[in-house]
């Protein structure tokens, strides 16, 4: 091999090598900044975490376009950052994880995840908020992905390009960064898009068996708000609230977890009757410990 090409493949090997370093430290840099940015986030709720009408250290947002729905929780757990890390931004348990969360939801009726060469997908079930046969629900292909990870910030996103009733873009994202004194500061956002199917589909649930419900976030007039931007509220808050429930249950000893996540689960939906009341408590617990036992078996 002649010394000109010994200086040409050298060369390249160098160019490659600063490019895989730029990019790894344009990840590292953005991840610093989200984690900054998420930090002001706690900074500037700081007041209305310490009270509120949630009587819990929450903030909730919420946003309706013409397409899409979104909703936004930040939240403060008591939980070091290492805890809430290795529960949702594990590459190998991660997954699994999410389905120990999802399934505490009413409409959620299966939840299993695999792995790939393509990375993690999670396969949820939705249906009704009672009992309900699978070939009766709509299965959504959520993939798991990792954003960013550092020693004291995270990001998860679980998206799925199709949902029920025409709906589609769905985006589950959970970022969390350390606070100190054994906390964590999370922000959950989720959010969904929509065609003229899914919004005929949406109103007219809405202007039916959905006509009395309400979210969170009081209009001028003094009351809820309903609709669209009620039902993306309360989902939201449903999906925080099972977050909270898992990370509770896993200072029990491993046998007595899923009861107490369901248990926990429901009578926190219940301190807020008005917005997520919607079975009565053995009601909601038979129907998951059956849905449980129906997702330990491959479906």
């Amino acid at each position: 091999m002649t010394t000109q090409r010994i200086v040409r493949i050298t060369k390249r090997l160098a160019l490659v090598a600063l490019a895989l370093l730029g990019l790894s430290f344009g990840a590292l840099t953005s991840a610093d900044d989200n984690a900054t940015a998420l930090r002001n986030k706690y900074d500037t709720f700081a007041p209305q975490l310490k009270s509120n009408v949630f009587h819990r250290p929450i903030h909730l947002d919420s946003e309706e376009t013409q397409d899409t729905l979104k909703g936004d929780i930040y939240a403060v757990v008591d939980y070091p950052f290492a805890t809430v890390n290795s529960a949702f931004n594990d590459p190998q348990q991660g997954p699994a994880n999410w389905c120990e969360v999802l399934i505490l939801h009413l409409n959620t009726k299966y939840c299993h995840a695999t792995s790939g060469n393509n990375g993690a997908t999670i396969s949820m079930n939705v249906g009704k908020k009672t009992e309900q046969e699978l070939n009766d629900t709509f299965r959504v292909q959520f993939n798991y992905r990792s954003v960013a990870t550092t020693p004291d910030y995270f990001q998860v996103d679980l998206s799925a390009a199709k949902g029920p009733l025409s709906t589609k873009d769905y985006r589950i994202v959970l970022e969390a960064v350390g606070i100190g004194k054994g906390r964590t500061f999370l922000h959950l956002t989720y959010s969904y898009g929509f065609g003229m199917a899914g919004r005929i589909a949406m109103k007219t649930y809405l202007a039916t068996i959905g006509s009395a419900k309400v979210g969170f976030t009081k209009a001028s007039s003094g009351e809820y708000i309903g609709g669209v931007r009620g039902l993306v509220e309360r989902n939201t808050m449903r999906y925080y609230l099972a977050i909270d429930a898992y990370l509770g249950s896993l200072a029990l000893p491993a046998d007595k977890r899923v009861d107490q996540r369901f248990a926990s689960w429901f009578d926190s939906t219940e301190q807020y009757q008005r917005q997520l009341h919607e079975l009565d408590e053995q009601e909601y617990l038979q129907m998951k410990k059956n849905e449980y036992r129906r997702q330990q078996m491959p479906q």
